[in-house]
């Protein structure tokens, strides 16, 4: 039987994480007590130490960049199949023409 999977809430992520930085415990400890593998807080303290506030950023919650770079792929895709329908066209036109 398949266990559902669970989702922990950005401040549960980062309350986790000041639990062993600022107050210093143990890992083992803290994980043990929350129910955590220490690898996932392991990942979770790494992840708010590179990024800090834009951390545990969650589904659907891009930042502006990401947004840009997903808006600029969107024009770039169509413009390429654009570019295939205009040639395609231009040698369907060629072709008849002689």
């Amino acid at each position: 039987m398949a266990q559902e999977r669970r989702q922990f809430t950005k401040e549960y992520k980062i309350e986790a994480v000041r639990l062993v930085v600022e107050e210093k415990r143990p890992l083992a400890q803290v994980t043990r007590e929350l129910g955590l593998g220490s690898n996932l807080l392991r990942r979770w303290k790494k992840e708010l130490q590179s990024e800090g506030s834009e951390a545990f950023r969650g589904k659907g919650q891009l930042t502006g960049q990401d947004e840009e770079i997903r808006r600029l792929k969107r024009e770039l895709e169509q413009a390429r199949q654009e570019n295939a329908f205009l040639k395609k066209a231009a040698a369907y036109f060629a072709k008849e023409s002689r």
